[in-house]
């Protein structure tokens, strides 16, 4: 069975998140990917994949998605992003990065992005049900 990387051992941390979480993380949720909002596909929140916390996660696309406040505006997250994004390639996932301001000012272009990598995967991939 194929548990997508799960680590256990942060999952108390990620309930942590889940119970925490940003404007932004709380609009996408609610208005995009909540009860299979974007063109039918379950996500998670807060899911532990490899020694990171994914935002939101959906199995069955592998994509992983991530909304960056301003603490990810620091000097050296940058680097941090591409070796993270780097290690989740190398495990079969796809990765999408957002900022909190084009959640909060922009959602309408934030699902388009969304939608428009799920209809470009699908198309080299039988929908799982």
């Amino acid at each position: 069975m194929d548990n997508n990387h799960y680590n256990s051992k942060l999952k108390t941390f990620a309930r942590g998140h889940r119970n925490d979480s940003t404007k932004a993380e709380i609009r996408m949720w609610c208005e995009l990917l909540r009860n299979k909002k974007t063109l039918g596909y379950s996500f998670l929140r807060q899911r532990p994949i490899a020694n990171y916390i994914a935002d939101f996660f959906s199995k069955d696309l592998k994509l992983v998605i991530e909304v960056d406040g301003l603490s990810h505006e620091w000097e050296g997250q940058f680097e941090k992003y591409k070796a993270r994004e780097h290690v989740l390639k190398a495990l079969g996932f796809n990765a999408l990065r957002f900022s909190d301001d084009e959640v909060m000012n922009d959602i309408e272009n934030v699902d388009r992005t969304i939608q428009h990598f799920i209809t470009e995967w699908e198309k080299d991939h039988t929908r799982i049900r």
